[in-house]
């Protein structure tokens, strides 16, 4: 699946691309105007996953792949999320399961972490919810998708780190009590 800025998106099979060699300037994937851009692409592996999309000004969704019927490349695509002015243009696509967490980190250099798995799954053409909220000047610098077990075993780095500076400082303060 590859997607634009536009709101578009087309899903083809990787078997319509032959392979070419390194000079090669490729095949069309996505028709789009001179205006437009491609975002993002994701290899579908797995049918039950989902189809995350989310806007410069916080909106996003989730849908079923499903939803997005596979056609010849090269076309126009179809509507994976409304732009308007209140969601702004399209500025990523990932595909996540339950299994996943979202990191959306804002320009300001704020980040959060989203559970995958509490967002609702929507139809295709929708304009979905507000992942996170922003400031008139703000706008998401960069979403990706984390998996859970990462964030388990950050924790217990840090745990461990904790536990060392803590032995480091009861040791330092033995050593202070000598001295005096």
């Amino acid at each position: 699946m590859l997607a634009a800025k536009s709101g578009k998106a087309i899903r083809f099979h990787e078997d319509a691309t032959r392979p070419m060699g390194r000079n090669a300037s490729g095949v069309r994937g996505i028709r789009i105007e001179d205006t437009d851009e491609v975002i993002g692409m994701i290899c579908v592996n797995d049918e039950e996953s989902n189809v995350l999309v989310v806007s410069e000004n916080g909106y996003g969704k989730r849908s079923k792949i499903d939803d997005y019927r596979i056609t010849n490349r090269g076309g126009k695509g179809v509507k994976t999320i409304s732009i308007t002015e209140k969601t702004g243009n399209l500025i990523a696509i990932k595909n996540v399961s339950d299994e996943n967490d979202l990191m959306i980190i804002k320009k300001s250099g704020v980040a959060i972490r989203l559970e995958v798995e509490k967002m609702r799954v929507m139809g295709r053409a929708t304009q979905g919810v507000r992942l996170i909220t922003l400031k008139s000047n703000d706008y998401i610098a960069a979403v990706a998708k984390v998996n859970k077990d990462d964030e388990e075993e950050s924790e217990l780095i840090e745990g461990e780190e904790n536990t060392t500076n803590e032995s480091s400082n009861d040791m330092n303060l033995e050593e202070n009590k000598q001295e005096e």
